[in-house]
C-alpha cells in the first residue's frame, strides 16, 4: 500500500507503529522500500555518511535535490521525506517556501522536514499553505550543533522540557503532519507523544513514540566514524562488504576470477587467423 501523510497520521496511537529509515540513493531506496518501510528519510545526514563532512551544516540544496530524486525513483510505496538543509529556510519565509518547492518539484519528495520549534512556525505555516507537507524536528537538531555545543541529550531540565513540549504543540498548530524527536529522555518523549495529535517519530527518544527512525548506515554497520548510544546494529553489512572485496582482490590475483563461466568465447580458427 502506498504510504502518504494521511496514512502516516492515521498510525498515531495504534499498534501499527511508523517505521522510518534513511536512504540516499536509488539502490538502497529500492531495498528498504521492498522490505515494507513506511517512510524513507532523505536526511541531511548524507553529509556525514555519504559525503564525509563532520556535520550537516555544509550540505546544500543541490545535494539534497540530487539524492532525493534518486531515492524517489526507487521508492514505490514508502513516503519520501526530504530534509531542508541548513540556511534553506531560516533566512525568510519566502526562501523556505521556494526551497521546499524545489525539493518537491526537482527532488520529487513527498514531504519536507525542517528543524526548530516556535521560531520556524511561520515557515511551517507558509509551506503547508503552499500545499507541501511538513515534518517537524525537535530535540537534538544537528543543524544547530554549534549553538547546542555538541551532540547532547535535550530537555533534561524543567525549563528545557517545557520548551520542547511548547514547541511540539506549536509545530502541530502550525500544520506539521508529524514530528521527529531526537535525543530526548524517554519519559519526556512519551509525554509529548501523548500531548499532541500528530505522530511522533523517535530517534534516541525511547519506545513511547508513535514510530522510530534510524540512519541505515548506522543500523547496518556501514558507518563507524561514531555510533550513537541509541543505535542498534541489525546487521554488520560493513564487514560483509570488506570481506567480499578482499575475496575479490584475492581471486583477481590468483586468476580464479573471472573464470570461463564468466568469460566470452570466440572460435579458435578466428584467433588463429590473427597470428
Amino acid at each position: 500500500m502506498k504510504n502518504t501523510t494521511t496514512t502516516i497520521k492515521a498510525q498515531k496511537g495504534t499498534e501499527n507503529k511508523i517505521s522510518m529509515i534513511t536512504a540516499y540513493d536509488y539502490s538502497m531506496a529500492k531495498l528498504v522500500d521492498s522490505a515494507g518501510v513506511n517512510t524513507i528519510l532523505v536526511g541531511d545526514s548524507l553529509g556525514n555518511v555519504m559525503l564525509g563532512y563532520e556535520d550537516t551544516v555544509s550540505v546544500t540544496m543541490e545535494d539534497m535535490i540530487h539524492h532525493s530524486a534518486a531515492v524517489a525513483r526507487g521508492a514505490k510505496n514508502a513516503l519520501v521525506v526530504t530534509d531542508m538543509p541548513f540556511m534553506s529556510y531560516q533566512t525568510s519565509v519566502y526562501d523556505a517556501v521556494v526551497n521546499a518547492g524545489r525539493l518537491m518539484k526537482e527532488g520529487r519528495a513527498g514531504a519536507v522536514k525542517l528543524e526548530g520549534g516556535v521560531e520556524v512556525c511561520p515557515q511551517i505555516k507558509a509551506i503547508t499553505a503552499a500545499g507541501i507537507p511538513v515534518c517537524a524536528h525537535l530535540g537534538l537538531t544537528p543543524q544547530s550543533i554549534n549553538t547546542l555545543g555538541g551532540y547532547k541529550i535535550q530537555g533534561k531540565t524543567e525549563e528545557a522540557a517545557k520548551k520542547l513540549l511548547d514547541d511540539a504543540r506549536a509545530v502541530e498548530e502550525a500544520g506539521a503532519f508529524a514530528l521527529v524527536l531526537e535525543c530526548v529522555p524517554k519519559k519526556l518523549a512519551t509525554l509529548i507523544t501523548e500531548s499532541i495529535g500528530i505522530p511522533t517519530i523517535g530517534i534516541g527518544a525511547g519506545n513511547g513514540c508513535d514510530g522510530q527512525v534510524l540512519v541505515n548506515q548506522d543500523m547496518l554497520g556501514m558507518f563507524t566514524d561514531y555510533v550513537p548510544k541509541f543505535v542498534k546494529q541489525y546487521a554488520n553489512v560493513g564487514e560483509i562488504i570488506k570481506n567480499a572485496v578482499a575475496d575479490y582482490i584475492n581471486e583477481i590475483n590468483t586468476g580464479a576470477f573471472p573464470d570461463d563461466a564468466r568469460s566470452y568465447k570466440i572460435d579458435d580458427e578466428v584467433i588463429e587467423k590473427l597470428y
